[in-house]
């Protein structure tokens, strides 16, 4: 029913692999985004393995990894504190069931309309994102309970794991390529720290630390099926929906943008409405067995596509890993160091930074320039959802500014004395006030046409424009002549009446979007 492998080529030894690193690296990132939405770790976990192992076999884009994710636990933790976690269920469930809808009425072809600036932007927003947060994992626990920064001894043990982890992710390849280099890393770098019996915190130490308990563990069972526990009524939904159409919009954009990242790495083309829909039933299962939900994950994707996962099988190999190592491995998980994992997630911040943003900076319009650097800073002072936000908003006032300018006309006087203005050009809201500037009704002669067949009438506010300039003629006395304009913008004029003079024949069919249309 479903392939296990996005082409032939894919070898199964390699996704198996790599969806063994990957699932070494979501659990400690699955504990801290529980923690930032203030829930209990296995609430993470589960998330991590549902979201993961649904979006693995029917979503659209093979060898992407989804999980429990920083962008749906930041919008959590508000909702959590102020109304139980029984109301976060609630509300991912209804997340799911929007997404779900968004791929259905196949809302996912409009991540086109993202554009490349901010594409950059997002990309080397979510790299420094990345790379803050690994800074955490170099605090510890005081006597007094408070977190401080790591000094002296350990801090260097700290420094000397990430470098080389660093390392050998970087120099195994050029000598073999027989087994991710990730995975070899962290491996290698536990064997270490534990034969010399260094003095570096582990995956365990990182929980405990967090939680407080000295007798924390990753051990629990399987996620178990549960109603939220939420009064059924219009009480509820008012205090769900918001929160549900924030984390769908938030999780669809977040696994739409990866989804087009992981495409041009791979050259490969994902389905981006399949995806909706599978991050959707994913969010929804969540909510009805216990976890926060999430969306896809660069940073884990990342690692995936650089160990060489491809198939479907790297993602159900991670999510089924992780699922283990929770039942019956725990024990195993908690030995890693954490500076293995931070040696990863540093080398993976290094691949995603578009170093070459730098360069072009100089190189492309001062306006896109500003989009990279803008959304780069929004993504990381806010979050991913608001970034993409504003600099599509931003690229599409710059679009609207500059195509304002490119309005004009050429007038001529023909040999009955008329005067023809030729207009060149789209008239939208952002030059009907150059297009209305163009034309000199008090000193032009009481004929006048106005040629449409090389302009392009786009919006409402073009119409009224059109239907201004007939007024300004009319209060003179004078006859104008709209030539070529389309019945779509004829119909909605309400003051030119008989002036009016449409060729059925060679006019154009805008199908301007109003409601004076329907």
């Amino acid at each position: 029913m479903f392939d296990l492998t996005i082409n032939p080529q894919a070898k199964l030894r390699t996704d198996l692999l790599s969806g063994l690193t990957v699932a070494l690296a979501l659990v400690p990132e699955a504990v801290a985004f529980a923690f930032v939405a203030g829930v209990d770790p296995l609430v993470g976990l589960h998330a991590a393995f549902m979201v993961g192992i649904i979006t693995a076999v029917l979503g659209g884009r093979p060898g992407m990894i989804s999980g429990a994710t920083g962008a749906i636990a930041v919008v959590l933790v508000s909702l959590v504190s102020e109304h139980g976690i029984q109301y976060m269920f609630a509300a991912v469930v209804m997340m799911g069931v929007l997404q779900v809808l968004a791929g259905l009425l196949r809302l996912g072809k409009y991540i086109r309309m993202v554009p490349h600036p901010v594409m950059l932007g997002f990309v080397n927003g979510l790299a420094i994102v990345i790379f803050l947060a690994q800074l955490g994992q170099f605090k510890t626990v005081d006597a007094a309970g408070e977190l401080q920064w790591m000094a002296g001894s350990k801090l260097y043990i700290m420094l000397g794991l990430v470098f080389a982890t660093m390392a050998i992710i970087h120099f195994l390849p050029k000598l073999t390529k027989a087994v991710p280099a990730s995975l070899a890393a962290i491996v290698g770098i536990t064997l270490i720290t534990m034969g010399l019996d260094l003095d570096s915190p582990t995956i365990v130490d990182y929980l405990r630390s967090m939680t407080g308990n000295p007798d924390a563990s990753l051990a629990g069972g399987l996620p178990a099926f549960s109603m939220p526990s939420v009064p059924f009524n219009f009480e509820s939904i008012r205090i769900i929906l918001p929160y549900a159409v924030i984390l769908a919009a938030v999780g669809l954009i977040e696994s739409l943008l990866t989804l087009t990242l992981v495409d041009e790495i791979t050259d490969t083309r994902g389905r981006g409405n399949k995806e909706c829909v599978a991050q959707g039933a994913a969010n929804i299962t969540c909510g009805f067995f216990g976890g926060m939900g999430g969306c896809a994950m660069i940073g884990q994707s990342m690692i995936n596509i650089n160990s060489g996962g491809r198939g479907r099988l790297s993602g159900i190999t991670a999510a089924m890993v992780l699922l283990a190592f929770v039942l019956v491995a725990s024990s195993l998980i908690e030995m890693v160091p954490v500076a293995a994992l931070v040696g990863v997630m540093f080398m993976v911040v290094l691949g995603t930074f578009e170093w070459s943003s730098f360069r072009v900076l100089r190189k492309i319009p001062a306006s896109d320039a500003f989009v990279i650097i803008l959304v780069s800073g929004v993504t990381v002072m806010a979050d991913l959802a608001i970034a993409v936000f504003v600099g599509v908003i931003v690229s599409a006032l710059v679009y609207a500014w500059k195509h304002a300018q490119v309005i004009n006309t050429e007038a001529e006087i023909d040999e009955n004395g008329s005067k023809i203005y030729t207009l060149h050009g789209p008239l939208f809201f952002g030059s009907t006030k150059n297009f209305l500037d163009l034309f000199d009704a008090k000193n032009d002669p009481d004929d006048v046409i106005v040629e449409f067949q090389n302009a392009r009438v786009s919006d409402h506010s073009a119409i009224e424009a059109i239907d201004n300039l007939a007024e300004r003629y009319l209060k003179l006395g004078k006859k104008l002549h709209l030539r070529h304009l389309s019945p779509d913008c004829r119909v909605l004029l309400r003051k030119a009446g008989d002036l009016v003079e449409v060729n059925v024949i060679e006019d154009p069919h805008y199908h301007v979007a109003d409601d004076a249309l329907a």
